[in-house]
């Protein structure tokens, strides 16, 4: 089975309103979705992290760069091509947007690989340690304006992800280390003492800053502090570590085996958050969860993107074993952005219908039963919103 095409799709719409968190304001959602063509009509997708400009040169790259490295390959040697890649780049992309690229192409190589064998993924990885995934609701947007008016917004957006049905909510935080404090309190009183929420700063502190806010969250009893401080500082992650009580996450922005290698060796992290169209695919996922146990390091996965981004991550979430294990164990969490989202809610032929899973069973979601990725997008959607490179 040869590979015959490799397709970038871009997608790419305007928000109804602008959106925002410690780094930057947006106002376009973007997706960007590959396709790989075969010689026997099996067609696989998956998909590449990365926004705007980004999500378009990563495309220069899937198209323009991977593909002729693996045209006429077969399309079930995945770890061969994986590895033919990441060599050829070795000296030109360690990290960042060709590993981005390469994860697309990855995915869709193990989609290919599940309709082959008639299998979903979670079963061409080894079966399902649970058929239930939890989730929880991913809100609380930066917006312009004044931090008490934002606080009130906070405090009602948190309240209605908890009445949505979610397990746990997660807010955005970056006006400044007191301003931020303000909103923590605020989500806080509205989810109630008992209600799990965590706090995403996008790595937008210093080292101070971190342990002033990260002591006001022990006392508000927030669950984690995501990316604190910037992605490559684990010194400074491992003093916070070893510094704080709430639990400190991070590993979004981290790249391949290596990366996080030296990342958890660091003992910087209580959670770790791989970003599986990010870091080099589900091959390379696997590898990284593997080391990530080997430390002890508990993984909830890091999920942003379309639909194709959500059903690979449930997979993946279903076929994770439970650490450290036992009869009551913490289990995996799937992350779900609550914003506006066609590219996750109406991409797909049969939406996965996330919200009202989560409505209807208790705060989780099941897993795609069909065979590879178990979903199929909607070509006449993909045409719609496509956007010219």
């Amino acid at each position: 089975m040869k590979i015959t095409r490799i397709t970038s799709h871009v997608l790419q719409y305007d928000l109804p309103e602008e959106l925002g968190y410690s780094q930057q304001f947006y106002v376009r959602r973007t997706a960007h979705l590959v396709e790989v063509e075969t010689d026997e009509g099996v067609t696989g997708w998956g998909e590449c992290f990365g926004p705007g400009a980004v999500a378009l040169g990563n495309k220069a790259i899937v198209e323009g760069v991977i593909q002729p490295m693996i045209l006429g390959f077969d399309a079930l040697a995945r770890d061969v091509i994986w590895h033919r890649v990441y060599n050829l780049l070795r000296d030109h992309g360690q990290k960042g947007m060709p590993l981005q690229a390469l994860s697309g192409v990855d995915i869709a190589l193990w989609d290919i690989a599940g309709k082959v064998a008639g299998l979903p993924i979670h079963m061409l990885i080894g079966g399902a340690h649970r058929d239930r995934v939890p989730v929880y609701g991913y809100g609380m947007m930066l917006r312009r304006g004044d931090a008490e008016s934002l606080a009130a917004r906070f405090n009602d957006e948190a309240a209605a992800i908890r009445d949505a049905g979610f397990v746990a909510t997660k807010m955005k935080v970056g006006l400044g280390a007191r301003a931020d404090i303000r909103l923590a309190e605020a989500v806080r009183r509205g989810v109630g003492d008992e209600f799990d929420f965590m706090v995403d700063a996008n790595h937008c502190y210093t080292t101070a800053d971190a342990f002033y806010v990260g002591r006001a969250l022990e006392e508000l009893g927030a669950y984690w502090f995501e990316e604190p401080v910037a992605p490559e500082d684990h010194d400074g992650y491992r003093e916070l570590r070893q510094g704080l009580t709430v639990n400190i996450s991070g590993g979004e922005a981290e790249f391949t085996r290596w990366g996080w290698r030296a990342l958890l060796e660091a003992r910087g992290l209580d959670i770790a958050q791989p970003e599986v169209c990010a870091l080099g695919g589900i091959s390379e996922y696997l590898r990284v969860l593997a080391l990530c146990h080997a430390h002890f390091t508990p993984v909830v996965n890091h999920v942003w993107g379309s639909a194709i981004a959500v059903a690979t991550n449930l997979h993946l979430l279903a076929a994770m074993p439970p650490l450290p294990g036992g009869l009551h164990p913490r289990e995996p969490m799937l992350e779900f952005d609550t914003t506006d989202n066609r590219f996750r809610d109406d991409l797909l032929i049969e939406p996965l219908d996330i919200q009202g899973q989560v409505a209807r069973n208790g705060g989780t979601v099941g897993i795609p039963s069909g065979a590879g990725l178990g979903v199929e997008p909607d070509r006449a959607f993909i045409h719609r919103y496509t956007v010219d490179a």
